[in-house]
């Protein structure tokens, strides 16, 4: 080269004058601006990581440069692409000339440059990838270093840390010599992995601790990578999973798990869930709560405390097993099967029926939530429905057809439900219901120490019981979630009964019953229940009615 190609570069020469030659005389007011303006735009700091955002097809570059004296010169330069792969390389320029200021004024004076050596400029590194890359390099000469970075898919951003100081320790935590994430153990809705401990848990085991990511995508090559792939989702999460982390920093979508000394965040999003967990320092551990038959990748980092810093282990991944056959229960004719349905792990219960008739009848009663129901006739669907409450449906088709049928929470909590399958459609296992099983209260007859309800009958002779419950405010949302429609009166204390009566109506417009709930204090919420006893002694329980009394009358 003729000319050297810092000559193109204004700012660059003054900064080569200045940093080049121990001899040069500290420079102008002017000067000194220019080159702090300079510094602070394109010179990579050392041993520190600096954030890089790169615009699309447009190259940036950073500059740093090795002292004179302190030749051989050990540097490093680590670079974590956060998104998409990158190209980058280190171009080396060796000093070509010493550049210096004559005596006198500096302000009127101009630079001169005596050339010494011949100018040099060469590539000595070069990537394109989205892997974490390290160049470790020795320096013989004093240089001037550039790096130079160009994302050509889409606006990216990327971390660079470059350190010349190899004795004081590392910024990232050290990889063992094996960095593969073992599988150890597959099951339904578990995954067990186990990897070789980091060099720096072993040496600073306070300030290190390993933290997993688990998905349904893909594997992530570092942490930054994760964590801007969960924000293009929608998602915002913490600055570092490893950190402190505060239920009052997590967005709506996302949910802290902690738990065993255990850190979970799920982040949920249309695309599917991201799962952080963060587990001290163990190097073995049992993901839970997967689904079954689903492919996972899971990757591990090892993340220094202090720094912020952090390794990626190389990601795996695992297919869990497939979900076994339900166990099927067998269900008898006009016997009642109560069951308990696992909401968390949305398992499906079988019930299955060989017809003894032609006719037969399926009767529901949801006692605690809603519940699916799914009803097949030798393998075809013949009743799909949700249900909440009292249900029958009523089948036709020949004798010894096999009926299935399959039942599921719709809800993250645990729900219950009675199923009775007859062909005595004379012999009903539930009492007639009424159109509506509300029950009403009169606010303009309310005062302050009795309240009137008044609820539904049928045209069939039932006995009714009321019951009532003085409840604080803050208990109403538990009390109405956790009530069991199923239980009857005898689950209540006896203190709680207010009264039985028995009515009926052979005219549905005029079945409808009042009663006022006298004895009551003033200002009180109170829960009122009423149950209606069918033929069968097996209690229908209406919606429960939170009234409270006048404070003043």
């Amino acid at each position: 080269l003729k000319m050297s190609w810092a000559w193109f570069y204004p700012p660059l020469r003054l900064l080569m004058a200045v940093c080049l030659c121990p001899a040069l005389r500290a420079p102008t007011s002017t000067l000194r601006s220019d080159l702090f303006n300079f510094y602070h735009s394109l010179v990579l700091a050392d041993g520190k990581e600096t954030t890089v955002h790169l615009l699309k097809d447009i190259p940036k570059r950073y500059y740093f440069v090795l002292e004179e004296g302190r030749a051989p010169a050990p540097f490093t330069i680590t670079v974590t692409p956060c998104d998409v792969p990158i190209e980058w390389s280190i171009l080396r320029h060796k000093a070509s000339a010493i550049y210096s200021l004559p005596a006198g004024d500096h302000d009127t004076q101009e630079i001169s440059k005596s050339p010494r050596t011949p100018s040099t400029v060469s590539t000595i590194f070069n990537y394109k990838g989205n892997s974490v890359e390290t160049y470790v390099g020795m320096s013989y000469h004093s240089a001037l270093y550039m790096l130079e970075f160009l994302s050509t898919e889409r606006d990216t951003h990327i971390t660079v840390y470059l350190t010349t100081d190899t004795t004081s320790g590392h910024l990232y935590p050290e990889l063992p010599l094996d960095p593969r994430i073992d599988i150890i153990g597959i099951g339904h809705t578990t995954v067990t992995l186990a990897w070789k401990h980091s060099p720096s848990v072993l040496q600073h085991r306070e300030n290190i601790q390993y933290c997993l990511l688990v998905n349904e995508k893909h594997n992530y090559k570092s942490l930054c990578a994760a964590e801007t792939a969960i924000r293009s989702s929608g998602m915002k999460v913490p600055p570092m999973l490893a950190l402190s982390l505060s239920p009052y920093l997590l967005e709506p979508q996302q949910v802290m798990i902690l738990s065993n000394s255990e850190l979970s965040i799920i982040n949920r999003a249309s695309s599917g869930e991201v799962r952080q967990i963060c587990v001290g320092t163990k190097n073995t551990y049992t993901v839970p709560s997967l689904s079954a038959s689903t492919q996972y990748y899971f990757d591990v980092f090892v993340v220094n405390l202090l720094t912020n810093a952090s390794a990626a282990y190389t990601g795996t991944f695992a297919r869990t097993l497939e979900e076994p056959e339900p166990k099927l229960t067998e269900l008898k004719d006009g016997k009642v099967v109560q069951v308990v349905l696992d909401g968390k792990k949305q398992k499906l219960y079988s019930l299955q029926y060989q017809a003894r008739h032609k006719r037969i009848q399926f009767t529901f009663q949801s006692c605690r939530g809603q519940v699916q129901v799914h009803i097949t006739k030798n393998g075809k669907t013949v009743a799909s429905e949700n249900i909440s409450g009292l249900r029958y449906f009523s089948l036709k088709g020949n004798l010894l057809d096999t009926y299935l049928v399959q039942l599921r929470s719709t809800e993250q909590s645990n729900s219950s439900v009675k199923v009775q399958v007859s062909s005595h459609f004379h012999k009903p296992l539930f009492p007639l219901l009424p159109d509506s099983l509300k029950i009403k209260s009169f606010s303009k007859l309310r005062t302050c120490n009795s309240v009137t309800i008044a609820w539904l009958g049928t045209q069939e002779e039932s006995k009714y019981c009321v019951y009532k419950k003085r409840i604080e405010e803050d208990q109403v949302w538990l009390e109405l979630q956790s009530v069991d429609r199923c239980a009857g009166p005898e689950s209540r204390p006896r203190a709680e009964k207010v009264l039985c009566k028995y009515f009926y109506d052979i005219n549905l417009q005029r079945a409808v019953t009042t009663e006022t709930i006298k004895g009551l204090d003033a200002g009180t919420l109170y829960l009122f229940d009423v149950y209606l006893m069918g033929p069968s002694g097996i209690p229908v329980r209406y919606y429960s009615k939170v009234v409270k009394t006048r404070k003043k009358c």
